[in-house]
């Protein structure tokens, strides 16, 4: 009897092949990570500072202009600022993976999911390095008020970071196959990404939206202002992952209740489900066109 050991063997061009080449894979994530901060004086010390600064601008900015009374309004602004620098970052990248390795994709043949997930990955690598960022200011806060801002309830942000890594893979595949065919898409997805950010409540509350819409009853007009609340919390899922990443780390360290902040097993469906279903679109498009890509890149 043959005592040969079986080896499991993805199919050819399918997302699974890409594990096959697994070695490669932490070649290139490691890539994209050291050639973000060659030749920069601060280095990884850079994933910590920018979100710092652009967190105390926009706080201070953004304090003034809503004057809603967000308490610990700087950590729950960095939240939001963090989760969505992850999706922009990890999809932005992911968008010219393809075109960007042309001369390799020419010589050898290697799985082309391989070169989105890399960055994806890299940029995923990078997100935790921002939340050093978040730990900073959790802890100055815990200091200037004398009260601890951390609990094992903030342990509940890796479920939400999942969710988050899952639909930006989707995504990502999703915009690497466009981008060979459609080098315009760059143009457009950069304007979208603008819009996505006004989209998502990272620097505003809901509530507002809920408050005018009693306002507009009031008046004995339609809440449209409810209407466009509800499309933000369950039609958009960057805002449901922003949501849970706050129930988890920002809700825990303020004393007062919010219901718009308030996070139900819908809203965790709802995350799971956008995830599942962009990650669906994104392989079944790639994998569908990526025999193509050779006559375009």
């Amino acid at each position: 009897m043959s005592s040969e050991k079986k080896t499991f063997k993805a199919k050819e061009g399918s997302f699974l092949e890409l594990f096959e080449y697994k070695d490669l894979l932490k070649e290139l994530v490691a890539r994209d990570i050291k050639l973000k901060y060659r030749r920069s004086i601060l280095g990884y010390l850079w994933s910590i500072l920018n979100p710092l600064l652009v967190m105390i601008i926009m706080s201070v900015v953004f304090s003034f202009l809503f004057r809603r009374g967000i308490e610990n309004f700087p950590i729950y602004l960095l939240c939001g600022r963090t989760m969505y620098e992850f999706v922009n970052q990890s999809s932005t990248k992911a968008l010219s993976a393809i075109t960007d390795n042309t001369s390799l994709l020419k010589k050898t043949y290697v799985s082309k999911f391989m070169f989105p997930m890399a960055r994806i990955t890299a940029s995923f690598v990078e997100f935790f390095f921002s939340l050093g960022a978040l730990l900073i200011v959790m802890i100055f806060f815990s200091i200037i008020k004398g009260e601890l801002m951390f609990s094992f309830w903030n342990l509940g942000f890796v479920l939400v970071v999942f969710e988050a890594y899952i639909f930006g893979m989707g995504l990502g595949f999703l915009l690497a196959q466009l981008n060979v065919f459609f080098r315009d898409i760059k143009y457009i997805y950069n304007a979208f990404m603008t819009m996505w950010i006004y989209c998502s409540a990272i620097f505003y509350d809901v509530g507002m939206f809920y408050e005018k819409a009693q306002q507009q009853l009031a008046a004995g007009g339609k809440p449209y202002a409810e209407y466009l609340a509800k499309i933000i919390e369950y039609g958009n899922p960057l805002y449901i992952y922003i949501k849970q990443f706050r129930f988890f780390v920002w809700e825990p360290a303020v004393n007062t209740s919010y219901n718009w902040a308030q996070v139900t097993m819908t809203d965790f469906i709802l995350g799971i489900a956008y995830a599942v279903l962009m990650f669906m679109i994104g392989t079944f498009f790639f994998k569908k066109s990526q025999d193509k890509f050779i006559l375009y890149i």
